[in-house]
């Protein structure tokens, strides 16, 4: 990857089975689910990532390395299942702008409608729509499906891009290219200190590795602000759990930097841009199983204390989106349970009070709270955790 062209971290979202995970195949040139379960049941369980560059050749788009890159690109594979809401909310938290995938055959699902909302809890605006498998429609079926999408979309997404594409059959793939490198990236601050958010954690020893050549845990997420190189000290919270018969506390986690990837690039130095890992210190275990999912790293005393109350200022979609049917968002009441979405954490918590426009929690696990901060508001309706607002920390 050159170090002169921009990092641009992309999310694809959209319905079960209408072709996210082939989609990201084709126009990053990686697939990006590797755990077994999802390979057996063909569906996005966790949250995928890949990354790739994008090469100019004339008027023509590609990512061949044929021409000159002009930018990189880091792509986030959301699940697409109703179950799996609360980590589509995170792989929000890590993105600049959003690929919104909708199957011309099947048209606007429950899910496509969740989605679209979890982009707007979490401030993603700039949004490109795919209209995907445009191969398996005549002209008439793709031009009303099409009259479908901008009715969905509304006022507020009326200048959105929607560009029909077969992915299966290659079809439009290089005008997706050419709009990803169209679309405006945040400026992010590199003086600040820095902000890493944790979305996965991992071991990346094979079975039978000798001891000599372990490799500690690895930290997987984006960086929001500041820097970070090779050899520094970070700090990890909340960080481990600890149980003491009935309680729990957490207690941060000090460790060392011992190389970084940018993408699928071995480099130096983290700047904000781009999906990232970080290998540590660590002992292995510590990092398994994504235990430390939903974590913040930064330089030691640099995160804020923990908080085991927030409050939030918030607004209600006007019904509950993800089901079949229109149900509309009942207020929210002192002492109901809610499910929150803090960059990449999820966090429960009983109300305990409430007015038109604010609400205070007590949270069940405590969070790293920074003031403006948007969050994912959700309520457990019939079994699962629909989301039904937004809000921003105060």
């Amino acid at each position: 990857m050159s170090k002169e062209i921009d990092t641009i971290n992309i999310g694809i979202f959209g319905h079960i089975d209408h072709g996210k995970t082939t989609l990201l195949q084709k126009i990053s040139g990686k697939w990006a689910d590797t755990h077994s379960e999802e390979l057996k049941r063909g569906i996005t369980i966790k949250l995928g990532y890949a990354d790739t560059t994008i090469y100019k050749e004339g008027d023509s788009y590609n990512i061949s390395k044929k021409g000159s890159p002009v930018r990189h690109v880091s792509f986030v594979d959301a699940p697409g299942h109703e179950m799996l809401m609360a980590t589509t909310l995170s792989g929000a938290a890590l993105i600049d702008a959003a690929i919104l995938v909708i199957a011309a055959d099947e048209g606007i699902k429950p899910q496509t409608r969740e989605h679209l909302m979890a982009l707007q809890a979490k401030k993603v605006e700039k949004i490109i729509v795919i209209q995907n498998k445009i191969d398996l429609v005549d002209k008439k079926q793709a031009l009303e499906n099409y009259k479908q999408i901008k009715s969905f979309l509304g006022e507020k997404h009326k200048d959105t891009l929607i560009i029909p594409v077969s992915a299966q059959q290659n079809v439009n793939i290089e005008e997706i290219w050419k709009a990803l490198t169209e679309i405006e990236i945040p400026k992010l601050d590199s003086r600040k200190d820095p902000i890493f958010l944790i979305a996965r954690s991992f071991d990346i020893n094979k079975p039978g590795t000798i001891p000599s050549k372990l490799k500690g845990a690895v930290l997987g997420g984006s960086l929001k602000q500041g820097k970070l190189k090779v050899g520094e000290e970070i700090e990890i919270k909340p960080g481990g759990k600890i149980k003491d018969n009935d309680r729990i506390s957490f207690q941060s986690i000090k460790t060392k930097i011992i190389s970084l990837f940018n993408g699928s690039e071995r480099v130096n130095e983290l700047t904000p841009g781009g999906s990232m890992s970080i290998e540590t210190s660590l002992d292995m275990v510590q990092g398994k199983s994504d235990s430390l999912e939903g974590n913040l790293a930064s330089h030691p005393n640099k995160l804020p204390s923990l908080s085991n109350e927030v409050k939030i200022f918030h607004t209600l979609f006007p019904e509950v989106f993800g089901i079949t049917g229109h149900v509309k968002v009942e207020k929210i009441k002192k002492g109901e349970v809610l499910m929150l979405s803090i960059n990449t954490s999820i966090t429960g918590g009983s109300v305990t009070s409430v007015s038109d426009k604010e609400i205070t929690l007590s949270l069940k696990v405590p969070a790293i709270l920074f003031k403006k901060d948007n969050v994912g508001i959700a309520r457990n309706i019939n079994g699962h955790w629909r989301l039904i607002g937004y809000g921003g920390i105060i």
